[in-house]
């Protein structure tokens, strides 16, 4: 049964008093996150987990100390494992996760229950904390500043014979698994449906990398030879795979669905590499962006060039960031695709009037943003200051325009947007996404964005002098 908190201990209020107190900083956090809207936030989704969540069964890890502990892992970009340590060796963390002398959850106790808050609950999240922010005159919301950033999914460089491995690695463990279960019921099954081909493919894939570098004729021919191989046993195991689903298929043991279901994710992707290696190598065809899949593990990775210095192509998802006055990031969007930037003001704007109920007086962004269109739009909302560099050949008029008092101090805040782009890689984890799957990659995102905005809050009120206890 889902349990909201746990009672205060009050011979741990003694000893905490004779410890000391929080920090400033985590302090001012603790008092944010007493928030009744926030915290109903996240209970809602918790107790749907089953349906009788709220009615039967044991009692959970309650509400607060999930939230808290999610809250306190993605401040300081620890592990799960790492988070449960420092809070079990800490009693100030203990206070501040409201965990007192119970006990604390495992690692996938705490993982399971961070599943099932959705996306939209942390955009809904986020925007609450836009509103105390705004109430404690942290920001007005009269300046926003946009940009795009790559948040990289963990997987390595896809080249076309590594995935080939991956996909024969996955195929011959999931026969060593299924091996076991259907020996157990059956010994006449003929053992050669479950060979493993992993080693063969690494070897085949070590010769391509080494005939990788070779521009002559007979280093190509030979490579072409090793890819014909690779390939080949890729699609032996695609057989063996498809055999072993029909055996499979015949039991109704929850090891046997376990396996299927793996089966039924893994052989789509795994025939879609086979498919784009055999185009790329043998066909030469130049395969779209949209028909490539660059990992069988994450599948949702996009491919995105942005003609970065440096950086020819970045695997993840572009991340679309709204920030206002008081370093408050008020709405990200995480994009499908590789859009064009040009799509992003509009719902920018949009999303910035329903968080302050009124346009800001001041949008900029940088030069691949401009678009007449998107000048016209903001004009007509309202905007005094629409600070929209124009790339490419400028008229005199342009070139005027861009070079007034107001437009040039406009992009001298704009310029701030990349420092707040870097701290969020740096210090929220938005470097590169380290949860499984697009519903994780959405977690990681949002809590890390969470995590910066309950950061700079807490900033805000400590400069400000704010007494936080006026927090709604």
């Amino acid at each position: 049964m889902l349990r909201k908190k746990y009672k205060p201990d009050k011979e741990f209020d003694i000893l905490i008093q004779l410890i000391g107190e929080m920090d400033d900083s985590i302090y001012e956090i603790d008092k944010i996150l007493f928030d009744d809207k926030l915290f109903n936030l996240i209970e809602s989704d918790l107790s749907k987990r089953y349906p009788n969540t709220t009615k039967t069964g044991r009692n959970s890890t309650p509400v607060e100390v999930i939230l808290r502990m999610l809250a306190l892992k993605h401040l300081r970009c620890l592990s799960y494992e790492k988070t449960i340590l420092n809070v079990n060796e800490s009693l100030i963390l203990r206070q501040f996760c409201r965990i007192y002398f119970n006990p604390l959850p495992d690692k996938s106790t705490l993982i399971r229950w961070s599943h099932q808050i959705s996306q939209e609950t942390l955009d809904k999240f986020n925007q609450r904390l836009t509103q105390i922010a705004t109430q404690l005159q942290i920001t007005k919301g009269r300046k926003i500043r946009t940009d795009g950033t790559v948040v990289a999914t963990n997987i390595h460089f896809p080249s076309d014979n590594s995935l080939l491995v991956d996909g024969v690695k996955v195929i011959s463990r999931i026969l060593s698994q299924a091996k076991v279960i259907i020996f157990a019921n059956s010994k006449t099954i003929n053992s050669s449906v479950f060979r493993n081909r992993h080693r063969t493919a690494r070897r085949i894939s070590r010769q391509i990398d080494g005939l990788s570098k070779t521009r002559n004729q007979s280093g190509r021919q030979k490579r072409e030879q090793a890819y014909s191989k690779l390939i080949q046993v890729a699609r032996l195991c695609l057989k063996q795979a498809q055999k072993v689903k029909i055996i499979l298929g015949n039991s109704n043991s929850l090891d046997s669905q376990k396996l299927l279901q793996k089966l039924a994710i893994f052989l789509p992707r795994i025939e879609q590499v086979i498919e784009q290696a055999y185009r790329r190598v043998f066909k030469q065809e130049k395969v779209p962006a949209n028909e490539k899949i660059v990992s069988i593990f994450e599948s949702h990775t996009d491919i995105i060039c942005r003609g970065k210095i440096n950086v020819d192509v970045e695997f993840g998802h572009k991340i679309w960031l709204d920030e206002v006055d008081g370093g408050i990031i008020s709405n990200y969007r995480i994009l499908k695709g590789n859009p064009h930037d040009t799509q992003q003001l509009i719902p920018s704007l949009n999303q910035h009037i329903e968080n302050f109920g009124s346009p800001p007086k001041v949008v900029t962004t940088d030069r691949g943003v401009y678009s007449q269109t998107n000048e016209n739009y903001a004009a007509v909302l309202g905007v005094k200051q629409v600070i929209l560099p124009k790339g490419g050949n400028r008229s005199k008029e342009r070139i005027n325009h861009e070079r007034k008092r107001n437009f040039k101090k406009a992009r001298r805040w704009h310029n701030g947007v990349e420092g707040r782009i870097s701290f969020l890689k740096r210090c929220f984890g938005l470097q590169r996404c380290l949860y499984r799957g697009e519903l994780g990659f959405s977690s990681w995102v949002g809590w890390g964005i969470i995590a910066h905005n309950l950061t700079i809050i807490s900033r805000g009120i400590i400069k400000n002098n704010i007494n936080s206890h006026a927090c709604p």
